[in-house]
């Protein structure tokens, strides 16, 4: 197998930027939770959707898959305790090292937009990822930024054609492939999760939605005739392999899901 060497799938967590909430008037003196809720219900105000604008999300969770010529690993990037600075400096620090090809389900939409604006704020550089073409040649035909680029794919955009009518969600296509999809937890729980103090369990949600993201990452290397059916076989075989070592509960519910499917 040769083009899913050197791969890096990865999903971010976020939660309200609660920081930025209270500089907004009247909102200075209140806790957390009634800041998030004014920010919610000013943005359905002013766009009909609770969805905040990017700079207001704040990263709590990264996790990824990472797949080389030698192993698969899957895992959360930091600690418990792991302020979000310290998240992205260890992200983008594993990407100048390995500059590997990044696997995304809607990474091109939210993650990284997400991920530029928390850069910014905390002074984050990452040469590599911004390049395109100033520090290597390679990198103007074939970099991070561009959209019709490979270096980083974001399966929701290639598979839809580009076309937002087109666009599916990460939970149908695992459906559509029998993979396990959400198992227990969706984006639209992790601020709940994060006040109650739940952060593990936003780690183990983000670990498998990374997992499903490169299972389907694999299917589409099939389809594109990067891997062939024995080779895509293999990799299955590597997966639930790995699966089959853990001993964490969301990993044995993940494998037992994939079962029954």
């Amino acid at each position: 197998m040769t083009a899913s060497l050197n791969c890096l799938v990865f999903d971010i967590e976020t939660i309200p930027d609660v920081e930025i909430g209270r500089r907004m008037p009247g909102l200075a003196d209140l806790d957390d939770a009634a800041v998030a809720e004014a920010m919610f219900a000013r943005r359905t105000e002013e766009t009909g959707s609770s969805f905040l604008p990017f700079e207001q999300h704040r990263v709590v969770a990264i996790s990824a898959a990472l797949r080389t010529d030698d192993e698969l690993q899957v895992w959360s990037i930091g600690s418990l305790e792991s302020s979000e600075e310290d998240l992205i400096r260890r992200f983008f620090g594993g990407l100048e090292k390995l500059r590997p090809t990044l696997v995304s389900w809607n990474g091109s939409g939210f993650d990284l937009p997400v991920l530029h604006y928390r850069m910014l704020k905390h002074g984050i550089a990452s040469p590599t990822y911004w390049d395109t073409g100033e520090l290597d040649r390679d990198f103007r035909w074939n970099n991070y930024l561009g959209r019709y680029h490979a270096r980083h794919t974001d399966l929701m955009d290639v598979l839809s054609g580009y076309q937002p009518r087109g666009r599916a969600s990460l939970e149908h296509v695992a459906g559509l492939l029998g993979l396990p999809g959400k198992l227990g937890m969706g984006g639209d729980k992790v601020w709940d999760a994060w006040r109650e103090g739940r952060l593990a369990e936003i780690r183990d949600y983000c670990e498998t939605d990374v997992l499903n993201t490169y299972l389907i990452f694999l299917r589409f290397e099939l389809i594109r005739g990067r891997l062939t059916a024995a080779m895509h076989e293999s990799e299955l075989a590597r997966v639930r392999s790995w699966l089959g070592e853990r001993k964490e509960t969301h990993w044995r519910a993940f494998e037992a899901a994939w079962k029954a499917h």
